[in-house]
């Protein structure tokens, strides 16, 4: 058994001092000081930092110039090694708009790593599956997509990998999109995520309706809330399916975060929405076969359009907290029982509930990771 004493242990709802966290592979309870001292076999004196469930991001492309869609096993294992030291302990690897044996190939890879991922061995966070982004999208919404593997959707093509395969972005109103929906809500547990969709209100809240539980880099590659068609953004604001926002404060102005935290509250999930570009100087990097350019927080392909993000998600943690105006503990629980809870992964993730895994991470006051911590085996400690 081991314990963190001397933490400020941030739970789903509050920030609890003077205690200490018992945890093996799993959490085991928050308890006296006292007691832990007595019964523990390891103590780690948190030395008063933050004490928080790991990250989980739902949302991620790629990192460290890895990208999931290069089908790379091994570029994966260097991805999930990179992101402990952002304080992330399980997360999907997310897939582009490629083409469909590409695809079919990446869901067997990750199917092979996500057992592999679960070893004490395992020098990197979780792989808990992955999220599938396109290729069933809109074209006249496909951003930084590539226009040329977009295919009509087709429930047949992704159940085949419903082991796989948490977390789905479609556009509905695309012909088959509705008995996609349905087709996949009655037959799976992957969760329906609206994105890179022309639909409008109406069509956003049929889709809704026949089992759509989230709604992807809300704001961005969806119609926007106008006062006569309140589009997919009033359909996510209206309802309440989980959204997803990219916190970098240039995907959405951070003007946007206090009305997202009031109006969304525990179903607001922060995710990264990163390219491989992240963690990587500025220059020029490849993206589902289109070239894009990083500069600063920017990623645009070459013709100027918008693509994902370099954000860290305990930065984005940190930003949602300085300009969403909400506690911290209150910003953690966005990107971690929230995300978990949208992807159905909040058995095992997202908080430190006895039972759940001990994924735990040490924070400073500027969300600066100080130690990540998977299953209980401490993967990374900052030098």
């Amino acid at each position: 058994m081991k314990a963190i004493v001397n933490g400020r242990i941030l739970l789903p709802d509050s920030e609890v001092k003077g205690k200490a966290l018992l945890y093996d592979e799993r959490i085991l309870g928050i308890v006296d000081e006292e007691t832990a001292r007595a019964q523990a076999d390891e103590i780690l004196d948190a030395q008063g930092a933050y004490v928080s469930p790991g990250l989980v991001d739902v949302h991620i492309h790629g990192y460290a110039g890895v990208d999931v869609s290069d089908d790379d096993p091994d570029g994966i294992r260097r991805m999930a090694h990179g992101l402990l030291a952002n304080g992330v302990t399980s997360f999907l690897p997310t897939t582009l708009t490629v083409a469909w044996e590409t695809l079919e190939s990446v869901c067997r890879s990750i199917r092979e790593l996500m057992p592999e991922s679960q070893s004490p061995e395992f020098d990197g966070a979780e792989i808990a599956g992955m999220h599938m982004e396109g290729p069933f999208i809109n074209p006249s919404k496909k951003g930084a997509q590539n226009p040329d593997y977009i295919l009509a959707p087709d429930a047949q093509k992704v159940l085949p990998f419903q082991d796989v395969i948490k977390v789905i972005t479609f556009a509905p109103e695309m012909p088959g999109g509705m008995e996609f929906t349905r087709t996949l809500r009655q037959e799976s547990n992957i969760a329906l995520s609206i994105g890179h969709t022309s639909a409008n209100y109406d069509q956003a809240m049929e889709a809704i309706g026949l089992g759509v539980c989230r709604s992807t880099h809300t704001f961005n590659a969806m119609t926007p809330l106008m006062h006569r068609d309140p589009g997919v953004v009033g359909a996510a604001l209206n309802t309440d399916i989980y959204t997803e926002l990219i916190p970098d404060t240039f995907h959405v102005n951070k003007g946007i975060f206090p009305m997202m935290t009031r109006l969304k509250g525990n179903k607001l999930v922060l995710i990264t929405d990163a390219l491989r570009s992240a963690g990587m100087p500025d220059g020029q990097y490849e993206n589902g076969g289109q070239v894009f350019v990083l500069k600063g927080i920017e990623c645009r392909l070459l013709d100027g359009t918008i693509a994902g993000s370099v954000l860290k998600l305990n930065f984005g943690v940190r930003n949602l907290r300085d300009y969403g105006c909400v506690p911290l503990y209150t910003a953690v629980r966005a990107a971690s029982l929230n995300a978990a809870e949208s992807a159905h992964l909040e058995g095992r993730k997202g908080s430190l509930t006895p039972g759940k895994d001990a994924d735990i991470i040490l924070m400073d006051d500027d969300c600066n990771v100080l130690r990540t911590i998977v299953r209980g085996v401490c993967k990374y400690v900052k030098d």
